[in-house]
């Protein structure tokens, strides 16, 4: 008989590192399969990793930098950029926004991003403000030429009231400040495109 390991609800927030919402929006779309004990849910430890390695953003950047273009029309997922030198940011906001069902692409710098926002329609934009070469901000302007009323969010360590001010300007849907809370980046996208 195998050793089956079960999560609670709790263990399986911990574990996912994402808010209860995520986990109920997960459970009903059928992507992780749960039981139901007393007023309590449960889950295979097993299923939950099978399902994590279903949905590694790694493979799926590559295979969506591979794929040719398409628009965004049609698509029953928003598609999210997120532009970070730092590859631990780009990751863990790949993953975490994978897990709540949008579909992800990253780009390393400035530059990248805006060959993706000509290659592909996005319905959300997360740039970091600080990095090499192109600026967060001028890549917001720059974007804001493909999508006029593109909801953005700014990541950054660095914040200043100057940079905060013309972010404003600009219309962001959200400023975060590193280090942030991976429920703080799951609201902050839904709150940016009106779930």
């Amino acid at each position: 008989m195998m050793d089956e390991t079960f999560l609670t609800t709790e263990e399986v927030l911990e574990y996912l590192q994402v808010n209860l919402r995520t986990v109920y929006r997960l459970i009903k779309a059928g992507k992780i399969p749960a039981v139901r004990v007393g007023r309590q849910w449960r889950f295979r430890k097993r299923d939950i990793d099978a399902w994590l390695d279903s949905q590694r953003p790694r493979g799926a950047t590559r295979a969506a930098a591979a794929a040719p273009a398409r628009p965004v029309t049609g698509a029953t997922r928003p598609r999210v950029l997120v532009v970070d030198d730092e590859a631990s940011i780009r990751d863990l906001l790949s993953k975490t926004l994978a897990l709540a069902e949008y579909e992800v692409d990253v780009a390393p710098d400035g530059r990248s991003a805006l060959e993706r926002m000509r290659m592909y329609a996005y319905d959300l934009l997360i740039a970091d403000l600080k990095m090499p070469g192109m600026d967060g901000l001028t890549v917001i302007r720059e974007a804001k030429r493909y999508k006029v009323d593109l909801p953005v969010i700014i990541i950054t360590g660095f914040s200043t009231e100057s940079s905060a001010i013309e972010a404003v300007n600009l219309g962001v849907a959200g400023y975060l400040t590193k280090p942030f809370r991976v429920p703080q980046v799951l609201a902050a996208a839904a709150k940016a495109l009106g779930e």
